[in-house]
């Protein structure tokens, strides 16, 4: 393999024909490298040979051996689990998971609709979901109802934020609603395709009626909130979508336009009635509640109310 490529985790199972989940293991354990671009895992062509070679046996290699492994772990209740999206507050759940269950909770920082793809795939076992539907005004359930055929599963609330512009510090351009994006003295920054805010954006184009084509800066993309908002501070566009976190984090203004519903699914089977079990006790417990309340620009409301259930 040439030194200069790399390989996205998904590209290193298809490889190597084992489960993303064997790899996400090799990586917390720190047996196998990883660099980010962004919030993307890439493994280096370079190291995956290094791993490879120096793992080589007579009878297997030790990702088979991992496989193995994690196989046993499942049979005896104590396994790894992949929540999958991109809010801080899901760091704070697999803490509480790890601490209250067996599970071991391993974290994919990838967009709503990829993760929700990764899930029909078996790749993921709790996912977060913030996907804005123009045609019902609804989150979430339109787009799993698609994606989730023949699936049975649980959506669970996990709780609502405000969504809208990020905004240079005085707001100079007056921006305050989702047809302002129709101005030519406008320059956007973007998400990546597949992530909730750039679904969101792309919807409102569309209900609005303004071609993606007439806006500039819409093919410039930054794979999470923070970056958006500092390309905004940075003065290298003059607006961006996101949430209210992250504009108070980076220190500029916010644009609230509309109110998302922030929600986890998780797959219905014999292997999962434990795991939603957990989550739910957990997102139902005023211990968790009061820590992600504690943040503050967070709605717990509806925290733990199950939204929608296959049966």
């Amino acid at each position: 393999m040439s030194k200069e490529l790399s390989y996205t985790i998904e590209e290193v199972s298809q490889l190597l024909k084992v489960s993303k989940l064997t790899l996400y293991d090799l990586v917390k354990k720190g047996e196998l490298p990883v660099f980010r671009v962004g919030r993307q895992m890439r493994i280096d062509a370079k190291d995956l040979d290094i791993y490879i070679k120096s793992h080589k046996t007579t009878q297997s290699t030790k990702l088979q051996a991992s496989e193995q492994e994690l196989h046993r772990n499942k049979t005896r209740d104590s396994y790894n689990i992949v929540i999958s999206g991109q809010d801080l507050v899901l760091d704070i759940l697999g803490k509480y998971i790890e601490k209250n269950s067996a599970y071991k909770p391993l974290r994919s920082y990838t967009g709503s609709l990829n993760s929700l793809i990764s899930m029909y795939n078996g790749d993921c076992d709790i996912v977060s979901l913030h996907m804005f539907d123009g045609d019902t005004g609804e989150y979430n359930l339109p787009y799993i109802k698609k994606i989730l055929i023949g699936y049975p599963y649980i959506l669970l609330n996990l709780l609502s934020r405000k969504a809208g512009f990020y905004v240079k510090k005085g707001n100079p351009l007056n921006l305050t609603s989702w047809a302002d994006l129709n101005r030519q003295d406008l320059k956007i920054i973007n998400r990546e395709r597949g992530s909730g805010a750039r679904i969101l954006l792309d919807e409102q184009l569309r209900i609005n009626e303004i071609p993606s084509s007439n806006i500039k800066g819409y093919e410039h993309e930054e794979s999470n909130h923070l970056s958006v908002a500092s390309a905004v501070s940075a003065g290298l566009a003059d607006v961006g979508i996101g949430i209210e976190k992250a504009a108070k984090i980076v220190g500029i203004d916010f644009v609230p336009l509309i109110t998302e519903r922030y929600d986890l699914v998780i797959l219905k089977t014999s292997e999962t009635e434990q795991l939603i079990s957990t989550v739910k006790n957990i997102l139902s417990s005023h211990q968790f509640q009061a820590e992600v309340d504690s943040l503050g620009d967070y709605d717990i409301s509806q925290t733990g109310k199950i939204i929608y259930e296959t049966y």
